[in-house]
């Protein structure tokens, strides 16, 4: 089943285009890695399906529907939750505060007066955290005093505990230590195992060919290649990155 696609998606900066026909497809099993050099249009195209920006033309399908998202926040709520490089996350809120950034969980709220649930929003968030395979001993610790690795795997059991239907992620381990990139590569690989597909931006093509189904490659604002990672090199996939001679070929 495909669960998100794009027909001939482009994306105009004035006279610029930053996106020309893309053509994607994505099905419910699979981590798709979308790799690229810088200004490739990797996150161009993820800003115009997830309502960042909107598509100057072309059609994007989520779940066989047709989709033109008017800002994040229709996004999250069909289903889609995006982790950036940035996490979005706010330091002097400990994790479950984190984790329901947006979502709070309160007795009544009433005007200006309000009372959160801290016990039900605490319980839950352990009980999400259990779910992904993160370990926090403190709940109820500040997200100030946690090391970059913590800080990405709420991110991303934020992302799961409310994006049932897909997760994207923007270089999830970029500033991560070898230990801290394990432990978020293990949740993307239980992500799939429950059936939440998984969209990455990468550049570390070793992880993408380690948890990736099929990579999608962005070259000048135009999807390149679109294959399944069983059926190349990262030789081939540098070749498509570059433009350069790749060493065989393959079907795209």
């Amino acid at each position: 089943m495909e669960i998100l696609k794009t027909t001939d998606l482009c994306k105009n900066y004035g006279g610029v285009q930053a996106l020309k026909n893309v053509n994607f497809s994505m099905k419910k099993d699979e981590i798709v890695a979308i790799v690229g050099d810088n200004g490739a249009g990797k996150s161009t195209f993820v800003r115009n399906i997830t309502g960042v920006e909107q598509p100057s033309s072309g059609k994007v399908e989520f779940y066989n529907d047709e989709i033109n998202f008017s800002s994040p926040l229709e996004a999250r709520s069909a289903g889609i939750e995006t982790v950036y490089q940035n996490l979005a996350l706010i330091d002097h809120l400990d994790v479950a505060a984190n984790i329901f950034l947006g979502r709070e969980i309160y007795y009544f709220k009433f005007g200006p007066l309000s009372w959160l649930n801290k016990r039900k929003m605490n319980k839950q968030a352990k009980d999400l955290l259990s779910k992904t395979g993160v370990t926090i001993n403190q709940i109820d610790q500040k997200l100030v005093n946690m090391s970059g690795g913590q800080r990405q795997c709420i991110a991303i059991t934020r992302a799961a505990g409310w994006g049932s239907k897909l997760i994207i992620m923007d270089e999830p381990t970029a500033a991560l230590g070898v230990k801290e990139t394990r432990a978020v590569e293990s949740i993307i690989e239980g992500l799939k195992s429950n059936s939440i597909p998984v969209l990455i931006i990468s550049h570390n093509l070793k992880q993408v060919f380690k948890l990736s189904d099929k990579i999608c490659v962005f070259r000048q604002g135009q999807m390149v290649a679109q294959v399944n990672t069983k059926d190349v090199s990262e030789e081939d996939i540098v070749a498509e990155i570059t433009g350069g001679k790749k060493e065989k070929q393959y079907a795209i």
